[in-house]
């Protein structure tokens, strides 16, 4: 896939993290029958693998599916064979190169300058701001566009309604979201308050979208 032009496109990466394998799939697949296209699972969830591999045969081999919390080679071939489509890391390390080596797209986790630089050379498909509030917030994303001005920017953590307005308002090609969207979901809570929350998040990414 390619996961920059996903990301333009859909300005919104769901991800699901949790303790409750069913409530985790469950949440997957409500958020993709609310028309969330881009979806990754942290593989520090509860068999986490085994959730992937369940969504991957419910949505079919073209839906986007990504694997989170990607850290080593061997969370890279493991998600793959688990039905990931793309991966997701949350620093730089050897998951980077084994996932681009697998033919899978990288939302590369970065904080720094020099990260940015790493991730280049790696072959990151685009650059997860991580944690993004606590690195500075919107401030922070437009003071690295100074330098990478044409940089892919995904600013992740403590991203909530307000903030992914902000966020893209200041040019991130996309914002990744976790408990402000997916909330309990994942450990057994609510589908139906999932739905709405989803609907905020996708009313929020569409009017920031030309």
């Amino acid at each position: 896939m390619n996961l920059r032009a996903a990301l333009a496109a859909h300005r919104l990466v769901a991800i699901v993290r949790g303790g409750d394998p069913e409530g985790a799939l469950r949440t997957v697949l409500t958020l993709a029958d609310e028309g969330v296209e881009l979806i990754e699972v942290s593989l520090s969830g509860k068999d986490a693998l085994s959730v992937i591999e369940r969504a991957r045969e419910a949505l079919g081999p073209d839906r986007p599916l990504g694997a989170g919390t990607v850290l080593t080679a061997d969370d890279a071939r493991a998600a793959q064979r688990a039905g990931a489509n793309f991966a997701v890391t949350p620093a730089l390390g050897d998951g980077i190169g084994a996932a681009h080596g697998l033919g899978l797209p990288v939302l590369a986790g970065v904080m720094t300058p020099t990260e940015i630089l790493a991730a280049r050379t790696c072959g990151a498909a685009a650059l997860k701001i991580f944690p993004a509030a606590q690195a500075g917030g919107p401030a922070y994303l437009k003071a690295l566009q100074g330098p990478f001005p044409h940089e892919p920017f995904v600013p992740v953590g403590g991203v909530d309604a307000a903030a992914a307005r902000e966020y893209l308002a200041a040019g991130a090609i996309a914002v990744g979201v976790g408990s402000p969207l997916v909330g309990d979901a994942a450990d057994g809570g609510s589908m139906a308050a999932l739905r709405e929350r989803a609907r905020v998040f996708r009313t929020v990414v569409q009017d920031a979208t030309p």
